[in-house]
């Protein structure tokens, strides 16, 4: 009976917003907000169409969130949207409540079949006085939509308004949606193990700024992260090391089953990563039946790479493949799996290529989409899998020429390891220094001259952690630049501009020092302060 009295409501709201009542409208009238500007917020990434009306909508305690009733998905996003709001400003706002008799505003997050909703993430977000309307067709598109409206309620309440707390939220009309479909991060876990709760707090972070793939580099020569139940000494003997010799960790298959939903609430793809043939020396220690090179093994704690590799001959390591793939493959639901494939000096290169032949169907054969970083483009591979450019531009023209999607990762403008100047504590430089600016002045569509944007499924910025083992290591280098590369990703190139970036940057940090985030304070950007503001000191 409930859920009936509440579709009923739902289904009178939404008539409601369409045309406000003559009665409500008075009730209204002598609320009057103080001009606002919607085009002057500081949303990142930015918005394909904001047109602002200059007023406000009064988010207090007043206020309720309804949702569609055609899938929970959206009422989970509405429920997601109440918590975050009640994090910021301490307001218990009900969703979809039978209990309530009458509502002063009301935000609406709505299923929506309009032709102007062009992808899934595509949402509309409308703002009047007296309501909020997150239009979208998927629950997906909503969540991306509750991210900029996250962004533009204010940190502080206006109390001259009302005799109680109000929010102001500026009203007008915003039209969005992602100029590439996958907008990734990746962090390697194997040279330092990160815990689930750092990995949690990087998902909230890459979320806010609509990040939607989360690559993890689960093996490395230095160790080992996720359980093989078939396979147990890969985290028994090779889970426990790590470069310069710490205590590494792995996580067991029901922690990583964690991680993966804590992802999907966030509407976040988390893709596995085995790196295969070289980078396998954590591997081969714990079965040395695996081993390609014909050297003694121990475990390594250095940073050299290039001197391991599988043998491409055995059958025994295609029925391991075969079992790792499978059974992390069953614990991720998303379509990707990255078999990585770089740096494999020791194989010989007809080996190489047996290998990722054969690599590739077994990927297949699990129901996962293959994705290799770029030498994987001097196999035969099928059209279907990705390659991730990192650093050979003609691996990336092979794979256009045979129909493969490319993944964008140049190293030397999306290597989140990469020091940002002769400053920085952290980081390497082999690729380059890459500041702020540097970061986000490229594009992924124009990098590769040779590409077409159809070519191009997105861009990752990965995170290789040779220099850093904790997270306020991992954030230092991450942010500001991961911003900017939520922004590379899904805004066109025609809606961004560097003056303009480097200002809405400026204007994040509000929200970095609530979570508490170690960013560089690159001296590029202005950072704004104000009374709770302290920039962190590196």
């Amino acid at each position: 009976m409930k859920k009936k009295i509440l579709a009923i409501k739902i289904a009178l709201f939404a008539l409601a917003i369409i045309s406000l009542s003559c009665a409500e409208k008075k009730k209204k009238i002598n609320l009057v907000f103080p001009e606002t500007n919607l085009a002057s917020e500081n949303i990142i990434p930015k918005p394909s169409k904001i047109i602002a009306t200059n007023s406000a909508f009064g988010l207090d305690k007043n206020t309720v969130i309804y949702t569609s009733q055609a899938s929970n998905e959206f009422e989970a996003v509405g429920q997601f949207l109440s918590d975050k709001i009640e994090e910021l400003t301490a307001l218990k706002i009900p969703v979809n409540s039978t209990e309530l008799e009458t509502v002063d505003r009301v935000i609406y997050i709505n299923q929506s079949d309009s032709l102007d909703l062009q992808v899934k993430e595509s949402y509309q977000l409308y703002i009047s006085k007296d309501s909020i309307i997150i239009n979208s067709m998927t629950a997906e598109g909503a969540f991306r939509g509750v991210q900029t409206l996250r962004q533009i309620i204010p940190e502080k309440s206006n109390d001259t308004i009302t005799d109680h707390a109000m929010w102001l939220v500026p009203s007008g009309k915003i039209i969005d949606s992602p100029n590439f479909e996958y907008r990734g991060a990746m962090l390697d876990v194997a040279r330092h193990f990160f815990s689930v709760s750092e990995i949690k707090k990087y998902i909230d972070l890459l979320a806010y700024y609509k990040i939607n793939q989360l690559h993890l580099h689960l093996t490395d020569d230095q160790g080992w992260r996720i359980e093989i139940k078939s396979w147990p000494k890969l985290t028994s003997v090779s889970g426990n090391t790590e470069v310069g010799g710490g205590k590494g960790g792995f996580y067991t298959q029901e922690e990583y089953s964690e991680i993966v939903a804590y992802a999907t609430e966030h509407h976040m793809t988390i893709i596995p990563e085995v790196d295969m043939p070289g980078h396998t020396n954590a591997a081969s220690v714990a079965y040395p039946i695996l081993n390609g090179n014909g050297k003694t093994l121990k475990p390594y704690t250095g940073t050299h790479v290039g001197f391991s590799t599988f043998d491409a001959h055995k059958d025994t390591v295609y029925a391991f493949i075969d079992d790792v793939v499978r059974e992390i493959a069953a614990l991720t639901p998303g379509p990707y799996f990255h078999i990585g494939g770089d740096e494999s000096h020791v194989t010989k290169k007809k080996d190489y290529i047996l290998f990722v032949n054969r690599v590739e169907k077994i990927v297949q054969k699990h129901g996962k989409q293959m994705i290799g970083w770029d030498e994987i483009m001097q196999a035969d591979v099928d059209s279907s899998s990705i390659a991730q450019h990192w650093n050979t531009k003609k691996n990336a023209t092979d794979a256009a020429a045979r129909g493969s999607k490319i993944i964008m990762s140049p190293a030397t403008r999306a290597y989140l390891d990469m020091k940002y100047d002769d400053a920085s504590i952290h980081g390497l430089d082999w690729a380059a220094l890459i500041p702020v600016d540097t970061a986000y002045n490229w594009s992924p569509t124009t990098y590769i001259k040779e590409l077409k944007k159809e070519d191009i499924l997105g861009i990752e910025a990965p995170l290789w952690s040779e220099t850093i083992a904790n997270m306020a290591e991992l954030e230092y280098l991450a942010f500001p630049r991961m911003i900017g590369y939520a922004e590379l990703g899904w805004s066109t190139d025609e809606n961004r501009n560097w003056e303009d970036f480097k200002i809405r940057l400026a204007n994040q940090t509000p929200y970095l020092n609530r979570m508490n985030v170690n960013y560089y304070p690159s001296t590029l950007i202005d950072w704004k302060k104000d009374t709770s503001d302290t920039i962190p000191k590196n």
